[in-house]
């Protein structure tokens, strides 16, 4: 018998994460951009993301292949449009279908500034006219939705970080932009980490830069700082640019997400070559795994 994660039954069950690709941070002229939203996180062990209730551990069937997609990070706007999305991460192998959505695109300066809903919801922009925009929405029980901007229509304003799988952003106020949402801190890996944190919105002042969510979310931007991306197989969110950071005012990528699988007992076969720490399976890349 199996007992993993307050879950006890006769079959063989196991626990799991997954975590999508985090979407890329928005682009900015001489006023501010949107972080990239966190990727959607599904867990059984600890937390889950969207403040949902946790996951119920899935029963193997020993001699079925589970495929293992686990989704890339979004790209960075270079334009008014907002940045990318992030891809999907899965667990699928009959009759288990675990899905988690990619993290929301920031928004970029320029109509409409908005952020992409998503896994977490990408955070807002300038969209030229209004003092605010809104950020995108998150996906229930896998993340928030992003920050809303503030934006002084004369030239200069805050952007609202990504939300994060565990946190939405915060609105954005006056001219400092907002910090990403936070992530989810869970042990499924053996040691308690932070996944799926927002990225931060971006400032046209100097000095007001903001910081990533806790999971991976990347830098914001400010007046002659440049921002960074989300961090690889976190599903992090993308940081931001802003005017005269010297990144031509391009946002950033999203980190790529993660799948981690604990049964109990070791596979019979995997491909993609995942890590393996006692019966712990973590894929930062697609394959497959067969107990």
């Amino acid at each position: 018998m199996q007992i993993l994660g307050g879950v006890s039954s006769g079959a063989l069950v196991a626990n799991f994460l997954v975590v999508a690709g985090g979407g890329g941070g928005g682009s900015g002229g001489n006023r501010s951009s949107g972080g990239g939203g966190a990727g959607g996180l599904r867990c059984t062990k600890d937390a889950t993301g969207g403040g949902g209730t946790l996951e119920t551990p899935f029963a193997v069937v020993l001699g079925t292949t589970y495929t293992i997609v686990v989704g890339g990070g979004g790209a960075g706007s270079t334009s008014s449009a907002a940045g990318s999305n992030g891809s999907a991460s899965s667990i699928v192998g009959s009759p288990v279908s675990i899905t988690t959505v990619g993290g929301g695109g920031g928004g970029s300066e320029g109509s409409p500034g908005i952020g992409s809903l998503g896994g977490s919801g990408g955070g807002a922009g300038f969209d030229g006219t209004t003092a605010s925009v809104v950020g995108g929405a998150g996906t229930a029980n896998e993340g928030f939705a992003g920050g809303t901007s503030f934006n002084n229509p004369v030239g200069s304003g805050g952007g609202g970080g990504g939300g994060g799988a565990g946190l939405a952003a915060a609105t954005a106020s006056t001219l400092v932009s907002t910090a990403g949402g936070i992530g989810i801190a869970t042990t499924i890996s053996g040691v308690s980490t932070y996944y799926a944190g927002g990225g931060a919105g971006s400032s046209s002042t100097a000095g007001n830069r903001a910081s990533g969510g806790l999971g991976g979310g990347g830098l914001g931007s400010n007046s002659g700082v440049i921002g960074t991306d989300g961090t690889a197989n976190t599903g992090g969110g993308g940081g931001t640019s802003s005017g005269n950071d010297g990144s031509t005012n391009n946002g950033r990528a999203g980190g790529s997400g993660v799948v981690i699988i604990n049964a109990g007992i070791t596979a019979a076969s995997t491909t993609g070559s995942p890590t393996l720490s006692g019966t712990i399976y973590t894929f930062t890349g697609s394959g497959t795994i067969t107990f």
